[in-house]
Order: structure tokens, then sequence, then C-alpha cells
């Protein structure tokens, strides 16, 4: 597995909905993009990545995915 890389770029959409972005990688690089709006957060994802893991300790779903 590859390691990636991550940019946080703050920019201004141009007309019609387009961004130029000057970005660290050849040109031809296969690269993901993840658009948020202003004042989007990731906190839901924040609090399930901190959340407990308890749920998963439990006899009857450890009997059923060991035995799957």
């Amino acid at each position: 597995m590859l390691a990636q890389t991550a940019l946080k770029f703050d920019v201004e959409v141009n007309e019609n909905g387009h961004v130029d972005l000057t970005v660290p990688f050849p040109a031809g690089a296969r690269v993901t993009v993840f658009v948020l709006g202003e004042g989007d957060t990731f906190t839901d994802l924040l609090f399930a990545s901190q959340s407990s893991l308890a749920f998963w300790d439990n006899p009857l779903d450890d009997e059923d995915w060991n035995n799957a």
C-alpha cells in the first residue's frame, strides 16, 4: 500500500464553479479530491473515530462472525 499525502487548500470558487489549484504532483498523477464548503467539519467522523468499540464486544456477534 502506498503512503498517501493529504493537502489542504483554502480557495475561492471561480465563475462556473471552477477551482484552480497548483499541486506538488507530476502531470498525469491520479489524485482524489474531497470538497467541503466553508464551515463544513468532520465532527461526526471525528466522534465516530473516538467512540467506544464496546459495541463489537458481545458473544452473539463473535459467534456469528467467527463462523462466517
